[in-house]
């Protein structure tokens, strides 16, 4: 049993074999598919599976916080599996490439804003939106962990 499946049974959701195969393909992703993307590889699995299956299937999931919707400016929402590794986001706008990373200066400078402004922070999201800047590399400091997504998409092929 994969980590969703886990938590929807935890949380004492039915799980249907159909939720299954969703539920391996959320968890096997290495990247933030849409419900498209999604359809496409869960199919590939079952092919009895619809994208209304899919898509309501992905909204329990939201609803149970095993999985986290964004918009990364592509007006199509993409998902990940919602975890406890909190990071934040840094998208190419040319390529779609999306580079999850985690920096404690960051983390820091949040609560201080809010405790600033009489407020003690209960989450966050920070999606960054960018271009490559040419021969530039990635900074290798302290504190900075990142991991990049190619941008997947098939559907342009």
């Amino acid at each position: 049993m994969d980590r969703i499946e886990k938590l929807c049974a935890e949380r004492g959701m039915r799980m249907t074999e159909q939720r299954r195969v969703i539920a391996r393909v959320l968890s096997s992703a290495d990247d933030h598919p849409d419900v498209e993307e999604l359809y496409r590889r869960a199919s590939a699995i079952d092919p009895h599976i619809s994208i209304a299956t899919v898509y309501r299937t992905v909204r329990l999931f939201e609803e149970a916080g095993v999985v986290e919707k964004h918009d990364f400016g592509d007006g199509r929402s993409r998902y990940e599996e919602a975890g406890d590794d909190h990071h934040d986001h840094l998208i190419d706008t040319r390529s779609g490439e999306v580079i999850e990373f985690f920096d404690a200066e960051i983390e820091r400078l949040k609560d201080e804003i809010a405790e600033r402004l009489g407020f003690r922070l209960i989450g966050h999201k920070l999606e960054l939106y960018g271009v490559p800047i040419e021969g530039a590399e990635p900074s290798k400091r302290d504190g900075l962990i990142f991991k990049r997504h190619a941008h997947r998409d098939e559907d342009a092929a």
